[in-house]
């Protein structure tokens, strides 16, 4: 199994990184606001950062394209994705937890049954769970859906963004690791935040040699 290089921080409510607040986007609020008519993801409708009229391009199946990404590039998505995408997952970590064939096809371990069906004909099997019966919080599914990948940071500066500021935080985790950079709260931060100054004070170098 491919192991990322890069332990990569990421936002959880419950840090102080960017508490009750939304990652920014061309479609995300500053912060989350009741949503009553979401089309999906209506788990999220008293609490979304997204706009409801965004979530109608997530209404239909198969899903081809959101804003200007396209979600077919794969080809054609099958009935059963279609059906669990949503709704249910059979993985607690997404990069080991598959069986996989001979073809090198990744398949759930159990038989998936969404949700869709469970309510349509009283259906149940081991595979179909929530997120919120998957993981036991933010930290769990932050830091063990995706392995060793993403890890929980109360230093804002260590969080990622979503915008071209991830880029230092990245920069961060790649330099060598020492005591400094290993610690955790006010003295993380500390740290973090003078790489981000030495950073940004090497791409301004870059940028006036450049021109």
């Amino acid at each position: 199994m491919l192991r990322f290089a890069v332990t990569l921080f990421a936002v959880i409510t419950s840090s102080t990184c960017q508490q009750y607040g939304c990652l920014e986007g061309d479609t995300h609020k500053e912060k989350p606001s009741p949503e009553p008519n979401m089309h999906e993801c209506t788990l999220y409708s008293e609490s979304s950062c997204c706009y409801a009229n965004f979530t109608e391009q997530l209404a239909h199946s198969p899903v081809i394209k959101v804003s200007n990404s396209y979600w077919n590039r794969c080809g054609q998505l099958s009935k059963s994705y279609e059906a669990c995408k949503d709704d249910s997952i059979c993985a607690h970590n997404w990069l080991t937890d598959w069986d996989r064939d001979d073809r090198g096809e990744n398949h759930c371990r159990s038989k998936c049954v969404p949700y869709s069906e469970v309510r349509k004909h009283g259906q149940c099997d081991v595979c179909f769970l929530s997120y919120a019966q998957m993981y036991a919080n933010g930290t769990d599914m932050c830091q063990n859906m995706w392995g060793e990948s993403f890890k929980v940071s109360e230093a804002s500066c260590l969080c990622l963004q979503m915008n071209k500021k991830d880029m230092v935080a990245i920069k961060h985790l790649l330099s060598e690791s020492s005591e400094e950079s290993s610690s955790i709260s006010s003295s993380e931060e500390h740290a973090c935040q003078k790489k981000l100054l030495k950073f940004e004070a090497l791409q301004l170098e870059e940028g006036e040699e450049t021109r």
